[in-house]
């Protein structure tokens, strides 16, 4: 969880809002940025949608990152959530690759710190332990857990079905938090 989320941490269990809660997961990219709503009741997991935000990749980049950010605005606003959840990077192929990922997470929190939303972040590892129970899970494997987990009729679309994972650890690490917290 990002420093930054964590002072809303006592807010959300004041309200019992851990108990009931709208997660928005971002799956951050430059060419596609997937999303992933879910609505967390007690220990219900409830599916409200999930998409992929698809960028012009003949457009400039800046271009791209604004279209990141108006999409995303245009979601939050759609669905009102109430905190949004996105994947750290851990890794990339290269330098620019690296650079391209950031900033399109940048442009991601952005939408939501614009909206008000406490934002956390999940490294890859922790999005797998929470959905299958070990960090190592391969993707198929959290895309099946997913599927199951959320009782979707199929396997969502790669970015979309990653987004929702991350949706689904916040929701889990939320309510693992509020049980663990001493009054």
């Amino acid at each position: 969880m990002s420093r930054e989320g964590s002072r809303w941490l006592p807010f959300f269990v004041a309200q019992g809002k851990y108990n009931r809660m709208k997660v928005l997961g971002i799956d951050p990219g430059s060419r596609i940025t997937g999303y992933g709503i879910i609505r967390s009741e007690g220990n219900r997991l409830l599916h409200l949608d999930n998409g992929a935000l698809f960028t012009d990749t003949t457009a400039d980049f800046s271009t791209r990152l604004l279209q990141i950010y108006r999409g995303l605005t245009d979601i939050i606003q759609n669905y009102q959530p109430d905190a949004m959840a996105v994947e750290q990077v851990f890794f990339a192929k290269n330098v620019q690759s690296a650079l391209k990922l950031g900033q399109s997470r940048g442009a991601a929190i952005v939408a939501g710190a614009d909206a008000g939303l406490p934002i956390f972040e999940y490294s890859a590892l922790q999005v797998k332990q929470a959905v299958v129970g070990h960090g190592r899970a391969a993707k198929e494997q959290v895309q099946q857990m997913v599927k199951i987990l959320l009782n979707l009729p199929e396997i969502a679309q790669a970015d979309a079905s990653d987004a929702l994972a991350i949706a689904i650890c916040h929701a889990n690490s939320a309510g693992m938090r509020s049980l663990t917290r001493r009054p």
